[in-house]
């Protein structure tokens, strides 16, 4: 793990070892038994939250760790190493913990943030529908208001975590077509008229629930609503950006557990008399993948240090830096599969499943499509 801990503060290197720990002792032992069950493992989440991991980025006031980006990345690329999934998921309820301290009321802060840094309650981010994935402004969830209270009406797809988690900040609209008219909203799980589909068949990702998310005239009070009416689009870009950091984050840390066992599987098997480690042919590609993945985590705490300090360009960078981290993630881990040989095929070694689980991050918090196209229009737009 050395290139992991390159160039880090001794504080940080504190925060890297814990957490290191608590993926192996706690994560890493059940992981491939959580897929195989679509166990969620709440108990073990809440261990994560006495560490301080379930309000990462959460002022301290609060009950949170406060910690910056650039330690945020360190953490769930730690977390990930014991399992992809669940590190995914606890990148995904930061987020959501992080958009209620960042642009909630005094007063939501105050009701939501302590248990939610604590994880006694868990967070689901509501953005995607069925017809509005990569378009997250065409979508159609649409809240009326009445009186001193909203009613929200629509359905929300591919949502982690839904029915265990408590709280859920769903993009509604409110006002015309388009990202102006969006708003966003804090949707509590006992609220009447919300309901939740069938726990998603998924290729991994098989640790944490993934359900429809479904409002049926849902009837909200007024001060749930998270900034004012028409700032829901700018509220949840800004959370994907961190998002999209967290998941990168997620990316190295299954690729670099990918990566550790294969060496050490190498270092086991022999072929013509002598270990495989010793072939040329298999240290070069070892040597490739330990490369790509270093590159990958530059970018990424690149993007995480450009957003602690708000920089103009952070955006694009966060773009980049998911999609290049999460196709190298994938890419390592699937070569990692092939070095084990059949032996990477079988489950009990938990390669396919680093390889199923770190699939989906070239998907969700935006598809790796859409970040090219967030680049693109970042370098091409000045010249228009």
């Amino acid at each position: 793990m050395s290139a992991v801990t390159t160039l880090l503060t001794d504080d940080q290197l504190a925060v890297v070892e814990t957490t290191l720990d608590f993926a192996q002792e706690h994560l890493a032992p059940h992981a491939v038994a959580w897929d195989q069950d679509k166990h969620f493992p709440v108990d073990v989440l809440r261990k994560a939250a006495g560490l301080g991991l379930g309000g990462v980025y959460v002022r301290e006031e609060f009950g949170g760790s406060g910690l910056s980006r650039s330690d945020g990345v360190l953490v769930f690329e730690a977390l990930a190493t014991g399992c992809p999934s669940v590190a995914g998921y606890l990148s995904i309820h930061n987020m959501v913990a992080w958009m209620v301290d960042q642009y909630g009321t005094e007063a939501q802060r105050g009701r939501y943030l302590p248990e939610l840094c604590t994880m006694e309650q868990l967070g689901s981010y509501c953005l995607t529908e069925p017809g509005a994935g990569s378009d997250a402004a065409a979508l159609r969830t649409r809240a009326v208001r009445d009186g001193d209270h909203y009613v929200l009406t629509g359905t929300k797809q591919f949502i982690s975590g839904a029915g265990a988690s408590h709280l859920y900040i769903v993009l509604a609209r409110t006002g015309d077509d388009g990202p102006g008219g969006i708003s966003a909203f804090l949707v509590e799980r006992d609220d009447e008229g919300l309901s939740f589909g069938a726990n998603e068949k998924k290729m991994g990702w098989n640790a944490q629930p993934t359900r429809q998310v479904v409002l049926d005239g849902v009837r909200i009070p007024a001060d749930r609503l998270l900034g004012a009416e028409g700032e829901g689009f700018r509220i949840a870009m800004n959370g994907l950006n961190g998002g999209r950091l967290g998941i990168a984050a997620c990316s190295l840390g299954g690729a670099q557990s990918a990566l550790d066992r294969s060496l050490a599987h190498l270092a086991d098997r022999e072929a013509f008399g002598k270990p495989l480690l010793d072939a040329q042919a298999l240290q070069f590609r070892l040597a490739d993948m330990a490369t790509e993945l270093a590159a990958a985590r530059a970018l990424v705490r690149q993007a995480a240090e450009a957003l602690d300090r708000k920089a103009g360009g952070a955006p694009e960078l966060c773009a980049m830096a998911k999609r290049f981290a999460t196709d190298t993630g994938y890419a390592v881990a699937d070569r990692a599969l092939q070095l084990h040989g059949g032996y990477g095929y079988l489950a009990e070694y938990g390669i396919e499943k680093i390889v199923r689980d770190l699939r989906v991050h070239q998907i969700l918090e935006g598809t790796n499509e859409i970040m090219r196209v967030i680049v693109a229009r970042s370098l091409t737009g000045a010249l228009r």
